[in-house]
């Protein structure tokens, strides 16, 4: 079965050499490295719990375990990288951004908010 997470054939070529070089010299694998990078954005996109991993992906065991060693080793990450620079070169941009702006919210408060408050438990303001 299809799902709306699933990658195109061109989104999967453009991230295919990746997986690809993590299997060198291993045996083949029972499940394709697509069918466990779709059920990863499946997940990602749903927000569904790992154990209620639809059936016609691999066991979530297998999903989690794939998706677990390509965080430590940073597979994911360089992937997330690559995309990046790419959907920037295609909007036109520099590969890397020249500057990156940082948003900070800050809320004013006064010495006096240590001498009392609300006593979560009483319901009732404490002297």
């Amino acid at each position: 079965m299809r799902y709306s997470t699933d990658l195109t054939d061109s989104q999967w070529m453009k991230i295919k050499c990746f997986f690809e070089e993590e299997n060198r010299g291993k045996h083949l694998k029972k499940h394709s490295k697509r069918e466990l990078v779709n059920a990863v954005l499946y997940l990602n996109k749903t927000g569904c719990q790992w154990r209620l991993l639809p059936k016609d992906f691999p066991p979530y065991v297998t999903v989690w375990s794939f998706y677990r060693r390509a965080v430590a080793s940073g597979l994911w990450e360089q992937v997330m990288d690559y995309l990046v620079v790419e959907s920037r070169k295609k909007a036109g941009r520099k590969a890397n951004p020249s500057y990156s702006l940082i948003d900070s919210q800050s809320a004013k408060t006064t010495s006096k908010a240590d001498e009392r408050g609300i006593d979560g438990g009483k319901k009732g303001k404490r002297p």
